[in-house]
């Protein structure tokens, strides 16, 4: 049982797991995060923030990383989207190096930094006329309103953002970053703003559409509920500075999930435990 497992057993599990993620075939392989460092200057000397991070992502596979407040989360995050420099080792996309932002990899983030004057249609046509340039205005608006009825929004195409609350405003961005078709889709916990009953909607509403699409996912979350229900594997990383991936939990419930069913599997508490427990230790 995952739930009882002695340090010695974790220590096993943790180097069992990371062999594998090493064995993993590069053809199978969307990113692969390699030596991956990050230092800050401070007037107290460098800050390293992550050191020798190493991790690879499946394609079309959801991983969800949890850790506790400053362990460099958000700052893997946004190396991977290209908006952090890299101060050492390499982060790769489908065997090319991240060198900057670009639409290859869609963000949705914890507030839904929209433009408040613009429609929710506006809002997700900004990233389709980027993205597709060739496609007629025909096209690209039903591009939107394709992704906007997805999340549930078929009856707001023309409401201002600011019209719009903030669940549904957080609707807009998922549907902005699934309509821009990324390799990758990156989400800094997303729902960590919400109250809980949006947020399982909206829980329900990403993962219905990524069903479809299948598009490979990094999440970052402290919510350790969030990150099984979500998530194939859930990456648990050490404590900074210095911060590294400390352990990898496997989730083993079938696609696509039904809620009520994860929440009366016993496994789900198996698993649960097991992250508290990586977490407090």
């Amino acid at each position: 049982m995952i739930a009882t497992k002695s340090r010695s057993d974790l220590k096993q599990n943790r180097e069992k797991n990371l062999r594998e993620m090493e064995e993993m075939s590069l053809r199978e392989v969307s990113l692969d995060i390699k030596n991956l460092t990050k230092i800050y200057p401070t007037p107290k000397g460098e800050y390293v923030v992550l050191e020798d991070l190493n991790l690879r992502v499946r394609e079309g596979e959801f991983i969800s990383i949890i850790g506790h407040s400053g362990c460099g989360k958000t700052t893997l995050l946004t190396m991977i989207a290209g908006l952090n420099e890299i101060t050492g080792g390499q982060i790769l996309l489908n065997e090319f190096p991240i060198t900057g932002p670009g639409p290859d990899r869609g963000v949705i983030f914890q507030s839904p930094s929209l433009f408040p004057w613009m429609t929710a249609l506006e809002n997700v046509l900004l990233g389709v006329r980027q993205v597709f340039p060739g496609g007629s205005k025909k096209e690209q608006q039903d591009i939107c309103k394709y992704y906007l009825s997805k999340v549930g929004l078929e009856d707001s195409f023309f409401k201002k953002a600011s019209d719009l609350s903030q669940g549904m405003q957080q609707r807009v961005g998922i549907a902005r970053a699934f309509a821009l078709k990324p390799k990758i889709l990156l989400l800094d916990e997303p729902f960590g703003m919400l109250d809980s009953l949006t947020r399982g909607e909206l829980q329900d509403v990403l993962l219905d559409v990524w069903n479809r699409e299948k598009i490979t996912a990094v999440q970052i979350t402290h919510d350790v509920d969030e990150a099984i229900f979500l998530a194939d594997r859930v990456i648990m990383m050490t404590s900074g500075p210095k911060a590294q991936v400390g352990d990898i939990l496997k989730i083993e419930f079938d696609r696509p999930r039904d809620r009520k069913q994860i929440l009366e599997h016993v496994d789900y508490y198996k698993y649960r435990e097991y992250l508290i427990d990586f977490l407090e230790h």
